[in-house]
């Protein structure tokens, strides 16, 4: 495909798909190129995919992508980056800054660590907080935390995965902890799964659900729920009222933006559509992005 391959470690994380679906596809459980860039816009697209890529197997022919076209961090919004750089500990997890208006940042979970990327992410402003959504993206916290002098957010229910988290939400209600900013525990996907809401704009949902290009429609991972569908589904019920936002921000599965009242539709449908779902094993091969 004009030089682009796709090397034998992909993990099918769908990151590189969503920074170029009409370019990378999926068989057999990986990616696979569908045809060659047709454009230096295309071009670069592919080289962003390369760069979020947790495991690097997005390749161009040179064998490495262009240093000079990584576009991370990546604006979405006005008040959202996306930092790229996925890391291969947090599954391949996306992350996100959340731009303040005090000119302050916030980071939603973490991409892989190095001190050159925090160096990159740090030059968007202040990092006063990384806000874990759940136990499968801590992997990088402290350090991020540490090298920004940031406080890192946990929920109790996962506390053993960042036990030296230096804030702490307990129980099922909500907790406002920043202006603007309200931490929503969500149990579910894990014990201790959190959503993130800002400005009743963004919704950084972890890995509680997505948007699915699939389906066209919000979704929940239910052949990858580690603690419990039924109390996802218990949740999203009691939650998809309180919740009003624009963006669909996960940390697995698609990005997407419409209006706060036809989120807010889809929202209260997906909670009616958890209920009736049962538990099944964990099955990663059959999420369908």
């Amino acid at each position: 495909m004009d030089g682009w391959y796709v090397d034998d470690r992909c993990i099918n994380c769908d990151a590189a798909r969503q920074l170029a679906p009409d370019l990378i596809g999926e068989a057999g459980g990986r990616s696979k190129f569908l045809r060659p860039p047709n454009s230096e816009a295309e071009t670069r697209r592919l080289q962003a995919a390369a760069f979020a890529c947790p495991t690097r197997s997005i390749r161009p022919a040179a064998g490495r992508p262009d240093q000079a076209l990584d576009p991370f961090p990546m604006a979405l919004d006005a008040g959202v980056l996306m930092c790229g750089h996925n890391s291969r500990h947090t599954a391949g997890a996306n992350s996100y800054l959340l731009l303040r208006p005090s000119g302050t940042v916030m980071m939603i979970d973490t991409p892989r660590w190095s001190p050159e990327l925090a160096e990159r992410y740090a030059a968007s402003g202040l990092v006063t907080d990384v806000l874990l959504t759940h136990r499968d993206h801590a992997a990088h916290g402290r350090r991020y935390a540490n090298h920004f002098g940031a406080q890192l957010w946990i929920h109790e229910g996962d506390l053993d995965a960042a036990p030296d988290a230096d804030q702490v939400i307990r129980g099922l209600e909500p907790v406002e902890i920043s202006e603007g900013v309200t931490a929503h525990p969500l149990p579910g996907h894990t014990r201790g799964s959190m959503l993130y809401l800002a400005d009743d704009r963004y919704c950084f949902s972890g890995d509680s659900f997505y948007w699915s290009r699939a389906t066209g429609d919000l979704k929940v991972t239910e052949s990858v729920t580690w603690y419990s569908i039924e109390e996802l589904a218990a949740s999203l019920a009691r939650t998809a009222g309180r919740l009003r936002f624009e963006w669909i921000l996960p940390g697995h599965g698609d990005r997407h933006r419409l209006t706060a009242d036809e989120m807010s539709r889809r929202l209260r449908t997906l909670a009616e559509r958890t209920r009736l779902l049962e538990p099944r094993p964990i099955d990663f091969t059959a999420v369908r992005w």
